[in-house]
């Protein structure tokens, strides 16, 4: 199977971004220079392809600092049950908000009805979403306000919050950790 890599050029205050494509849905979308390179490890095809014109335009709305109003056609490989419960989570936090790891683990344990998961369990399937903004991981922060744990990298975490207007006085940035 071929995949499909396509470079976007972001506003100035953001990396630029890849998206990959199996040829019909988009499989990843990440900074370029971050820590998610690493899980895209592939022999790509550079190639112009109706899913990236649409993660174009949908990218286009929501650098603007709107929500777009669709939502192009996206597949996860490798997705454990787990990982999809977390996915879902995450693609339920409004644009313009932030939820907690700890938040997103007492749902999950709520729904299983168990008495807690791990906190840490919720930030590694967070941290291995493969298709950054699209699933807003950037929208989940730690319990105390830090801005932890985002591939992407700290400087593009705080600039995708700032996009959706969210108020920063209440978090901060991590002497050293995981967000940079």
């Amino acid at each position: 199977m071929d995949y499909y890599k396509f470079n976007y050029k972001t506003p100035e205050k953001f990396s630029n971004i890849i998206m990959s494509s199996d040829g019909e849905f988009l499989t990843g979308l990440w900074f370029e220079d971050s820590r998610d390179t690493l899980k895209h490890n592939f022999k790509y095809i550079y190639k112009d392809l109706v899913i990236f014109q649409e993660v174009s335009n949908w990218l286009d709305t929501y650098f603007k600092g709107e929500e777009p109003n669709f939502m192009p056609k996206y597949k996860i490989n490798y997705l454990t049950p787990f990982r999809k419960e977390v996915i879902e989570i995450i693609n339920n936090i409004p644009f313009g908000k932030t939820i907690t790891y700890n938040d997103i683990a007492k749902k999950i344990a709520k729904s299983r009805k168990i008495e807690r998961i791990s906190a840490q369990a919720v930030g590694g399937a967070v941290g291995w979403n493969p298709i950054c903004i699209i699933i807003p991981c950037h929208r989940v922060v730690g319990t105390n306000g830090s801005l932890t744990g985002y591939g992407g990298g700290i400087k593009n975490k705080v600039a995708l919050l700032e996009n959706e207007k969210i108020d920063m006085k209440k978090f901060f940035i991590p002497k050293y950790g995981t967000a940079l």
